[in-house]
């Protein structure tokens, strides 16, 4: 019950045992496509460039950074966590000019200064922020954020590594351009394995861009024709074949629950986690109104050793939960209620737990 990763369900682990095909067997073409169809109800959206990245979230973060950011680019980047300064690395590292909105951890990114600083850059390219922010248990206003992009006439490059599934996420309706997660937080599958989701608008920039994208592997004028529509398919990698499984099978289970049924146990979820928690004393962090259901942040009580009560839930009752990150560290519990892990029996086993080794 830490940020991630989370519990892996059986059914995904079996997936993952079958049989490995090859990574351009038709049967896995097929398998492919099936998976993109379901990304692409994950995400609310119709784009054609939607697909798994063979490689962790923080890859699918760079993808989107390395095809749409050249050198010389503006970028405003929201930052009120540890991940939204990962972002400011990326542009950084694409030789753009990060334009930082820093507001403090815990609180929501202010709207009225990301309008602010693109009123003052008007030749600003993309604002760049994360949805559901995993170092502080924070959800920020994804749409309204885009909707400002959008009068600004800028792309959005948004970090869901955390929300997809558990929070509402509509990326046609909201308009963004460019999306990434990862496979092992509400989506309950095994790490490694990052989908992203590029607009037209993206995809036209991506096409014509003046310089030649700086990652070769992240490269997304190459994968589509790996990841594109069809039997015939181009070798770019080879893709990670049992893990692609796990990411189908996690992506139906997804589908048979239906989004709004996953976000409503999610949200049920957190809301019983808080009572119980609130009962033993401790406090959440985070405004109810901008609280993550999935990531709970929890305040340290005084006189209570981070380490020491983080080792004995784990050594004594088989039960993980994450430290602080950043500004945060040794402040705060970060306590994951994804996907499969969100039931009521995880629930009461860390509220039991914490209210014993407290004691």
């Amino acid at each position: 019950m830490g940020p991630g990763p989370s519990d892996v369900s059986p059914r995904i682990l079996n997936a993952m045992a079958r049989p490995t095909l090859g990574h351009l067997d038709p049967l896995f073409i097929e398998l492919m496509d099936e998976t993109k169809n379901l990304l692409q109800y994950a995400f609310k959206t119709e784009n054609a460039l939607t697909m798994p990245i063979s490689a962790p979230g923080s890859a699918g973060m760079e993808a989107c950074f390395v095809n749409l950011v050249e050198p010389g680019d503006k970028v405003i980047v929201c930052v009120n966590g540890v991940f939204g300064l990962r972002m400011v690395e990326n542009v950084e590292r694409c030789g753009g000019t990060a334009i930082t909105i820093h507001n403090t951890w815990g609180e929501q990114t202010d709207l009225n200064a990301v309008e602010d600083a693109l009123n003052a850059n008007r030749d600003v390219k993309v604002v760049a922020f994360v949805h559901a922010e995993t170092s502080t248990g924070v959800r920020n206003e994804a749409k309204l954020l885009c909707e400002l992009a959008q009068k600004h006439n800028c792309l959005t490059i948004v970090d869901a590594v955390t929300s997809l599934g558990g929070i509402e996420l509509d990326v046609d309706g909201w308009g963004i351009d460019a999306i990434y997660s990862g496979s092992q937080k509400c989506l309950s599958c095994v790490p490694g394995i990052a989908p992203v989701s590029f607009s037209d608008k993206a995809v036209s920039v991506i096409q014509n861009r003046k310089t030649k994208v700086q990652s070769w592997f992240l490269d997304m004028n190459l994968i589509v024709g790996y990841w594109g529509k069809g039997a015939k398919r181009a070798y770019h990698h080879t893709a990670p074949v049992n893990s692609m499984y796990a990411m189908y099978e996690s992506l139906l289970v997804l589908k048979e629950e239906g989004l709004e049924n996953a976000w409503d146990r999610h949200a049920s979820g957190h809301a019983k986690l808080a009572r119980g928690l609130e009962e033993i004393g401790l406090k959440l962090t985070v405004n109810s109104d901008f609280r993550l259901p999935q990531l709970n942040v929890v305040q340290i009580p005084d006189g209570v050793d981070d380490a020491a009560v983080r080792s004995q839930l784990l050594n004594e009752f088989n039960l993980e939960i994450g430290a602080g990150l950043g500004e945060h560290a040794g402040k705060v519990w970060r306590i994951g209620l994804m996907g499969y892990a969100c039931k009521q029996r995880n629930i009461d086993h860390c509220i039991a737990s914490l209210k014993t080794v407290l004691k």
